[in-house]
């Protein structure tokens, strides 16, 4: 029997309790078994077989209507070329870059400033809009198309308080049928998009770092450009290329505004399939389409690979709560 030695004294160890408590040395790992392997391969497969019905099925069928002349004769890229010359199809394209282009501008800039006050500035219900702001994500953009005809329609609230006061025939406000008032209304319905990963960003910044600047004399607006920007900075990209995909392929704003002279490549699909039944035209002009909003989708996955996800994607941490 073997013995050790204690503080109060030799204490004796029964046989092979030494050997059980000697650690035991840890094997190689072993690989899952094949039928695991089998068994969760089966399950991704009915997730799988819906994506391909229900999305890659008819984007295929998509693609092959484009490369599908209207005489049927074969396969070819001649649709594209008829499509490419058109003038419609150039003045469709340019239309929704500088659309999408200049909505997401105004978008940032506006989300920007909302967001530097909500989130900075104490004011009663301040809490209570920035909860708002998540509600006002799930509204359709038709319904703030509605809202803006409602008051800067040509019968608008607007031009009727007008006309009751100077006794015009009609008011001066009749420019929701110009490409101003889709560039209104996409600014005004994608601005909570910028905004809300913007907020969740703000409640990160320590109320620490902006009282010792502006203990130390900064001013409002360099705290802002010197602390509170560079946080911000990777969430403000984010929702722009965000807002730059959704206005890409924003349909109900063009269509509830009436802006007959405004049309994009949602606009385009919509007149050749159903006005003109020019569907091969529709299906390029579509392809045309998915093909700049994957890229535009690819640039926005990669500014947050990037950033970490950035921290839109973060709403803990005891930092400022202003958001």
């Amino acid at each position: 029997m073997a013995r050790t030695e204690t503080a109060e004294g030799t204490e004796a160890v029964a046989p092979g309790a030494e050997a059980a408590a000697a650690p035991v040395p840890a094997g190689p790992c072993r690989p899952a078994p094949r039928p695991r392997r089998t068994a969760a391969a089966l399950w991704t497969l009915p997730p799988i077989a819906a994506l391909a019905l229900v999305f890659l099925y008819p984007l295929a069928l998509v693609v092959w209507q484009s490369l599908t002349p209207e005489d049927g004769g074969g396969h070819s890229t001649a649709p594209y070329a008829t499509v490419f010359a058109e003038a419609s199809f150039r003045e469709a394209l340019m239309n929704t870059v500088l659309l999408a282009a200049g909505a997401t501008v105004g978008a940032l800039l506006l989300g920007l400033a909302l967001s530097l006050v909500i989130a900075f500035v104490p004011f009663p219900g301040g809490r209570a809009l920035s909860r708002f702001i998540d509600l006002f994500l799930a509204f359709p953009s038709f319904l703030i198309t509605l809202a803006l005809l409602f008051l800067y329609g040509s019968a608008g609230m607007a031009n009727g308080l007008w006309t009751d006061v100077t006794g015009a025939a009609h008011g001066p406000l009749n420019f929701l049928h110009t490409p101003w008032g889709v560039l209104l209304a996409e600014v005004t319905y994608f601005t909570p998009f910028v905004m809300r990963p913007l907020l969740a960003a703000f409640s990160q910044v320590e109320s620490g770092q902006l009282e010792a600047a502006a203990s130390l004399g900064a001013r409002p607006w360099r705290i802002v450009r010197r602390v509170i920007l560079p946080e911000a900075l990777p969430s403000l990209a984010a929702g722009g290329a965000l807002v730059l995909v959704l206005c890409l392929n924003e349909f109900g704003i063009v269509l509830f505004t009436g802006a007959k002279g405004v049309v994009t490549l949602p606009m385009l699909v919509y007149t050749k399939a159903l006005l003109d039944g020019d569907y091969t035209g529709a299906c390029v002009v579509a392809v045309v389409n998915i093909a700049l909003s994957v890229t535009l989708y690819a640039l926005y996955r990669t500014v947050m690979s990037r950033t970490g996800g950035g921290p839109a994607l973060r709403t803990g941490g005891a930092h400022r709560a202003g958001a």
